[in-house]
């Protein structure tokens, strides 16, 4: 399956794109693709509703906003350095572990939503990744049950602030972490579905200029080892996100770096799990201390 959610931004309603390219409404039966769903049988559920009204199922309007297609989770745990060429660009050795780091859970935007220049930035920098969904409660799993506990996977593009990230001091977070900051979807495509994760092309342009084109044939640490390795740490709720690493091609990487500035369009793509386009804008205050 592949689950969307529709409508403006913090009002979502959950949907699904079927086989025939559709966009059906199902929030008449569910009321959002969050923690609850996730933990409950919501996908099995989800699955039966979909066979027994795909045909009656409200039609979602084409021209209506995609937003990210998981309600926002408990966590986004993100992976550094995770390919090989990436690491490469970097100049750093691969790790021996893997390096973890978070994302706020208010970065989360839609796949389509322009991505905002934060106040005092000066360097925006792109990361097209595969990111993987939790499906169950997961606490100290091993790697050869780790499939069992991942409920699908969804495109996603971990916008990085380097100057924050690298040159602020502290940890990395602050760099991962604006508003806009973590674009997911346009749909979240359940793991019987994808079965070959570890054989997919990522790719990113950056105003029609090819920047990034891997493949997750390249990650040092594949998805059962960090589902189980992440777990060991801390625990992960359904609907919890893993972004699983960028291959290189990244701003930071380029010589000299260059990163992004208003009225560039980013767009980026999975196999499987189809594409994204979002257009860089200034930070414009609002007011009242923003």
């Amino acid at each position: 399956m592949k689950l969307i959610r529709f409508g403006r931004p913090g009002a979502e309603k959950p949907g699904v794109l079927d086989d025939h390219g559709r966009l059906l409404d199902a929030s008449a039966a569910f009321h959002d693709y969050d923690e609850s769903f996730f933990a409950n049988g919501g996908l099995t559920r989800l699955q039966s509703w979909l066979e027994a009204e795909h045909e009656s199922a409200p039609l979602v309007a084409d021209a209506v906003r995609l937003g990210p297609p998981i309600a926002r989770p408990s966590k986004i745990v993100c992976v550094g350095l995770n390919y090989r060429d990436h690491a490469e660009e970097s100049k750093l050795p691969l790790p021996t572990e893997p390096v973890l780091f978070f994302k706020a859970t208010t970065s989360l935007a839609g796949p389509y939503d322009d991505v905002i220049i934060p106040r005092g930035s000066s360097k925006l920098d792109w990361e097209v990744e595969l990111a993987v969904v939790i499906g169950r409660k997961a606490s100290y799993v091993d790697r050869a049950e780790a499939a069992q506990y991942i409920a699908g996977y969804v495109l996603h593009n971990d916008y990085s602030e380097r100057s924050f990230q690298l040159e602020r001091s502290g940890q990395w977070a602050k760099g991962k972490s604006a508003d806009t900051f973590a674009p997911l979807g346009p749909w979240l495509v359940t793991a019987d579905d994808l079965p070959n994760v570890h054989d997919l092309r990522l790719w990113l342009t950056v105003n029609g200029t090819l920047r990034q084109d891997g493949t997750t044939r390249d990650l040092v640490f594949d998805v059962p080892a960090l589902v189980s390795y992440i777990s060991q740490f801390m625990t992960l709720l359904p609907g919890d996100v893993i972004s699983t690493g960028t291959p290189a091609g990244v701003g930071l990487g380029m010589s000299p770096p260059t990163y992004l500035v208003p009225g560039d369009v980013v767009e980026l793509g999975i196999d499987g799990l189809g594409s994204a386009r979002q257009t860089v804008r200034a930070y414009e205050s609002r007011g009242g201390g923003s």
